[in-house]
Formats: C-alpha cells, structure tokens, sequence
C-alpha cells in the first residue's frame, strides 16, 4: 500500500491507494473508467451593474448626494470589486485594490454595518492621454463622443503613482463614501455615495463637481478580478467605464463568466458480485465506513481502507491523481480521474466522489452499481445517466456554494451541523446542476 499526501480545498488528508484484493487475483476483462469534470470554468460567483440612482426612476450618474444601492450575496471567503467612473476625467476610476473587499472577518462572520471607503482608490486606466479634470477637450463631460481622446497603452494604476502629469486630483473621501451592511443569510446591501461639493476638482478655469458613473460589480474569489495594478488594462470592458461611464461592455463580460464552479473530489471505487451495495444502501442511513468522509470532507482514506476487506467485494481502490497531474487533488473543469480495473460477467462497479459545492453530497451509481457486462458483451461508451447525486445524510444542507460549513469554506473537516438521514437522492429545495453539466463518466474495454 502506498501512502500519499492530499490537499483538496486547502484540507491535508492521508489516503490508502488500494491495490487488487489478495484473495482475487487479476482476471477477466480489463475495463478503464474515466471521470471527467464538464463543468464550465467560471470567474465571478455573482456580478451586476450598477446604474440607477435611489429615488431616480432610471439609469444615470451620480451627483453629489445622490447613492447607488445594490444587493450582493456572498459566502465566507468571498469578496468585493466594483468599477466606477470619476467622470470629468480622460480614464480615471474608483475601486478597491486588487485583493476586493473582504466581507467576512477572520472569524468567519459577516462584516456588520461598516464604511470601506478607506479601502477604495482612484485609479487610472491608462488607456487615454490625462487631460485636466473638467476642462481637457476630450474629458468625458467635454469629448464631442465615445473614445476620442488620444491612445496612452499604459498600465493600471493609483492616481498617486501616475507621474506623467501634475493636474489636481481629489481625495478618495471628498468624492465617494462606500458602505457595507450585512442583511441576512449571504446577503450584503452597497451603498455607493457621491459626497463631493462643487469644489471638489479644482482646475484652472474654476470648481467643479465630481460626478460618478455607472459602473459594474463582482463577487469573487483569489485576486485582480478586474484588472491588475500595474499591468494594462485586459480589453474586457473597463476602459469603456473608465473613459466614457458605458458598463455595457464589462457589464456583458462579467455577466458571461458568472456562476458557481463545481469541482469533483478524489474518491473511491469497487469491482463487487452481483446484488451487495459495498458503498451504501439508498433508504438506509450511512453504513460509517467512510462514505462520509468523502462526502463532507472529501478524504477517501477510510472508506478506502474498508473496502479491501469488504464481503462481496473482488478489488477496489482510490482514484486522487488527476490525468496529467503529479499530485493529487480535485478536478475542476477540463480535468479528469482515470482508472483502471478487470472484471467478469455479472461483476459490477461502484464508485463515489465528493459534488464539491456541498455539505454532504456525493455522485454514484444506485446501490448495486454499474453492470459491465450486458449479454456476455463487455459495456462500453458514456454511462452519466446511470450516476446521481446522492445525499449521505450525515450533515445539514447549506445554500451549495455559500455555505459556512461547506468543504471550502469549513474551518475544519466535519463542521456541520449533524444530522442522521437515510442516504438518497438529493431533494432539499436547492438547486443543483444537472449531473451531466458537472461530470462524464465513460466506460471504455481494453
């Protein structure tokens, strides 16, 4: 038996890769399995735009004391960016650094009523040549149309750091408050605030006001969402926003990458006779094995280990190492576990790997398995509309993907609240991905 270490969603976990039984030597016909996630990759868990003022009865700027109010739902781990114009400028933006804003404190709790505008910066795009606020020809309250200013092919940065001129900028705090409330469950209210006086740009030809833009928001994981300090702008969208208040193009990029990834877990997998259910019993509470563990944590080691010396059972082992991979570690999308067994006529297969959006869910066959065998001939071809998902029944659901005790999110394994339900296709009124948008499973005869 050979040891090996796993790290799935930052979880160290020691696995068994298990070997052909002793007491059933290698025979019968060579079969592969491959798992395959299909799901699609996606950057963004949620996104929106932001246009329409509170009390306005459609979309514009803000002018001071005017607010953008919007709602953003988001678990632990997850965070904020957003995008805004300050117009009269050539590409001149308000938003947060790179990391977002941090909606949950190192707790784990949600961020209660608290002002981040000390988290916001007034960046500059580096798309367009910087005229003086309010008074450059091609500024966007002066430009004759869209995109007429003169092409600057620079880098992303704070207005702090930009030195190639030497026009009056404002304070972040004299032009825009942002404000963060925690409602409920994952739910988080925004509040965008124009506070600038008519003096707030100060040019050469008098004081202005400093309007804002529409703008566009994400939620997101990891880091640079938007754009990256330092780096130039990545041609989805924001120079749109930046230079003439227009979010349509970012508006459509962020729409068109926003969703939930699914990743799929290492697991385990039995060659067994006809009529034992090795790995569970659908209707019957979980038989503590080590299906559990799979299921909410993602470890496969003792389910693994059980397994070897299970009645019934001809061979078993653990699948972790992704195809083209040197360690082991979950699939995400475009990845695959592969695997390889042998079997005879009325041997059957199972398998269980983790849905990594969950508390406790886990995809397989039905209790009995796969028949590789159907009228003497070896089965081969996609078999995905034979796998479900299953809930073990061992932990209370959560919203999959926001969830505070989901295995990306738990401060450690088995953190939920326990409950003890017989095993069963999911049915807790959320809502899941199909099974064949997540994963493909494909039987192939060597």
């Amino acid at each position: 038996m050979k040891k090996l270490l796993l790290v799935f969603f930052g979880i160290p976990l020691i696995f068994i890769s298990c070997k052909k039984h002793d007491h059933y030597p290698p025979h019968g016909k060579q079969f592969t399995l491959t798992i395959e996630n299909v799901s699609q990759p996606e950057m963004y868990l949620s996104s929106g735009v932001i246009n329409t003022p509170v009390g306005d009865a459609s979309p514009g700027p803000l002018t001071p004391g005017k607010k953008y109010e919007f709602m953003v739902k988001a678990g632990k781990g997850q965070k904020l960016s957003f995008a805004v114009m300050l117009a009269a400028t050539n590409d001149l933006f308000f938003a947060p650094d790179d990391n977002g804003i941090v909606l949950y404190d190192n707790n784990g709790d949600p961020i209660s009523s608290q002002d981040v505008t000390n988290q916001i910066h007034l960046y500059d795009a580096g798309t367009e040549v910087n005229e003086e606020p309010a008074v450059g020809p091609n500024t966007v309250t002066n430009q004759s149309g869209p995109n007429t200013g003169i092409t600057e092919n620079g880098v992303v940065q704070d207005i702090s750091k930009v030195t190639t001129d030497h026009f009056n900028y404002p304070a972040v705090n004299t032009v825009i408050n942002v404000m963060i409330k925690y409602m409920s469950g994952y739910n988080f209210m925004v509040t965008i605030e124009d506070v600038s006086t008519n003096m707030a740009l100060q040019t050469s030809k008098g004081d202005f006001a400093a309007p804002l833009s529409p703008g566009v928001w994400v939620i997101h994981m990891g880091s640079s969402p938007l754009f990256t300090s330092g780096q130039p702008d990545r041609g989805n969208g924001l120079e749109a926003i930046a230079e003439d208040g227009n979010t349509a193009p970012l508006g459509q990029y962020v729409a068109d990458n926003t969703g939930l990834n699914f990743p799929v877990s290492p697991g385990v997998w039995a060659v067994h006779k006809d009529g034992t259910m090795p790995i569970f019993k659908q209707g019957a509470k979980d038989f503590g094995q080590g299906l559990e563990r799979i299921a909410e944590d993602a470890n496969p080691t003792d389910l693994g280990m059980s397994l070897m010396t299970k009645l019934g059972v001809k061979s078993s082992g653990v699948f972790a190492i992704p195809e083209g991979a040197a360690q082991p570690g979950a699939i995400g999308p475009g990845m695959k576990y592969q695997f390889s067994f042998s079997a005879n006529e009325m041997d059957r297969l199972s398998f269980a790997t983790m849905f990594g959006q969950s508390n406790d869910l886990f995809y397989a066959p039905g209790d009995k398995g796969v028949p590789l065998f159907q009228k003497g001939k070896p089965v081969t071809g996609d078999i995905t509309s034979q796998i479900s998902l299953w809930d073990v029944g061992t932990e209370k659901n959560e919203e999959p993907g926001y969830g505070p005790n989901q295995v990306q999110r738990q401060s450690a394994p088995n953190t939920g609240t326990t409950e003890s339900n017989p095993i069963d296709i999911v049915n807790d009124g959320f809502t899941y991905p199909s099974t064949n948008n997540v994963i493909k499973v494909t039987l192939s005869y060597n």
